[in-house]
């Protein structure tokens, strides 16, 4: 049973919810990165591997679709298309290996780089996420309301 606390909480729009998913994967990173734990490395990159793989479930059925109908930017919405695409394939390829891996370290660090320019590319001043809340046409707290109804059922399954 959720707690009063998480209850009452405001609703996010969802631009701070793809926000807050970026932050908290970088922070996973950052402990990858730093950790010499076998056993924690291979936690962590089945959790970024894992919120990465909703994050873009989520964006793909249902912001990015809302932010080409509103913007008609193709041109940005086929590029995160097609970095998603990128990123999924590392992401399989890290979920098939292990930290006994030569290359586990360096597939994870690369997957980290191709976040991190995603990311800013998301979140930059004339970004997609700067262009959505510009746009008069989507309505962030009812996408952030969809956006996280289906990650719960994502993250249940």
């Amino acid at each position: 049973m959720p707690s009063p606390k998480k209850s009452v909480r405001k609703p996010q729009d969802a631009v701070a919810l793809l926000k807050a998913d970026h932050a908290q994967v970088k922070k996973w990173f950052e402990e990858f990165e730093k950790t010499r734990s076998d056993s924690k490395k291979q936690r962590l990159a089945t959790d970024i591997c894992s919120a990465l793989t909703v994050h873009t479930q989520i964006e793909e059925e249902i912001f990015y679709p809302a932010f080409l109908s509103a913007t008609k930017d193709k041109d940005m919405h086929h590029e995160a298309v097609i970095e998603h695409d990128g990123a999924k394939k590392l992401i399989a390829d890290i979920q098939g290996s292990t930290p006994a891996d030569d290359y586990f370290d360096s597939k994870v660090h690369v997957l980290s780089e191709m976040i991190k320019h995603h990311v800013k590319e998301e979140e930059q001043p004339g970004g997609m996420f700067a262009e959505a809340k510009q746009s008069k046409k989507m309505d962030l707290l009812a996408l952030g309301a969809e956006l996280a109804s289906r990650k719960k059922q994502l993250m249940a399954q």
